[in-house]
């Protein structure tokens, strides 16, 4: 009794010097907000697409803390700025871990700096990373190096050539020539429009490349005139495709342009003005919504974003929807759904986003494992084009 007596009262003396000198114990990590990283391209070349990218991500985490955020937690969103480098986002990365304390991290932009900062994630970090980029050798596995923490919201590059391949060939177009990128993201075009080529019976008469800086393709795309190609394939993501269809029409090349999955976006339409016309690419369902069939189960989920996105943030006035929008929305719920499920330790957290199935995007229907850090088939992308300014899906 004597010693319960003197335990009390050393407690509550504590509690008093505590008081009295302006500290107080700290509250339970239960009641605090948890943070997360979202670094992407706010400034430079790819800020058109990283910009609104941030405004998503910040757009998801206000609906989900104001439905109750994670087990009664609100997320907390520390942004970054890569800057549209490679180098930049790595600081960033290293910020965001080391100094902000996040559990995880959102982004980045650009396939380049994906693969900047992808080993610091695999061999430093050691938190989840949810990627927004374009380009496969992040979770590639191979000479490109483990993807134990990295995964990937966009379409895989694969999934897009396949979907590209299978509609020209249901349309016996097998001879097709090549226009791709220097930089990391055209090189994981060229190299699955290479490997898949004679899975699907298609000829690769020709291989061009370019520089995202150049102003003018044309000595590359009069070399595709003499092969006898029967579509033109461009891959590489912002204004670069559009001077290249306004390259195609000055040249009166009449083969079917088909450009990459980077490029459904209003701005390629208002770039390359009438040479836009007639242009072919897959795309997110997110770009004809209107045109899917009520039984589609993304259906509804699209048009959820569509509205807050254009209703009640406003966001579309200054940067309308394009196939990008939604990544960061699937990357926010992926992350979400895992936290909700097994709280913010680093590998249950990391384990849990690796068992997602059936989760229902903007992007698609998620079914994630240890071999596919995305998860998404071709069932995921329709093929569009574009005709009188508009986005038209093309049947099968």
């Amino acid at each position: 009794m004597q010693s319960g007596k003197w335990t009390g009262l050393t407690a509550c003396l504590v509690g008093v010097t505590l008081l009295f000198s302006g500290v107080m114990p700290a509250a339970g990590a239960e009641d605090q907000p948890i943070r997360v990283g979202a670094f992407f391209a706010l400034s430079g070349p790819a800020a058109t697409i990283g910009t609104p990218t941030k405004l998503v991500a910040q757009m998801v985490v206000d609906r989900i803390n104001k439905t109750g955020g994670i087990n009664g937690r609100k997320l907390d969103l520390v942004v970054g700025d890569t800057e549209s480098e490679p180098t930049k986002a790595l600081m960033e990365a290293k910020r965001l871990v080391e100094k902000e304390k996040v559990v995880a991290v959102i982004g980045p932009t650009r396939t380049d700096e994906g693969l900047a900062v992808k080993p610091y994630f695999e061999d430093t970090a050691h938190v989840p990373v949810i990627m927004t980029i374009g380009g496969d050798p992040v979770i590639a596995g191979g000479k490109f190096g483990p993807f134990h923490w990295t995964f990937k919201t966009p379409q895989r590059t694969s999934v897009a050539v396949k979907t590209i391949y299978d509609y020209l060939k249901s349309r016996n177009m097998t001879r097709v020539a090549l226009l791709t990128a220097s930089d990391g993201f055209g090189k994981d075009g060229l190299a699955w429009l290479e490997q898949l080529a004679p899975e699907f019976g298609i000829e690769i008469v020709s291989r061009e490349v370019f520089a995202v800086s150049d102003t003018d393709m044309t000595p590359q795309i009069i070399k595709t005139r003499e092969t006898g190609a029967q579509a033109l394939i461009c891959w590489t993501i912002g204004p670069a495709g559009a001077r290249v269809a306004r390259n195609v029409k000055q040249l009166g090349l009449t083969i079917p342009l088909a450009q990459c999955h980077g490029q459904p976006d209003p701005k390629y339409i208002e770039l390359a003005g009438e040479a836009a016309e007639g242009s072919i690419m897959p795309s997110t369902k997110l770009m004809v919504v209107d045109q899917l069939p009520d039984s589609d189960p993304q259906k509804a989920v699209i048009q959820e974003f569509i509205k807050l996105y254009s209703e009640e943030y406003d966001y579309d006035k200054q940067y309308p929807i394009n196939t990008h929008s939604g990544y960061a929305w699937d990357a926010i719920f992926l992350l979400s759904n895992a936290l909700r499920e097994v709280g913010s330790q680093a590998e249950p957290l990391r384990a849990a986003i690796e068992k997602t199935h059936g989760y229902v995007g903007v992007s698609g229907i998620y079914n994630l494992s240890p071999e596919d850090h995305n998860g998404l088939g071709t069932d995921s992308m329709v093929m569009v084009k574009v005709e009188k300014g508009k986005w038209v899906m093309l049947k099968p």
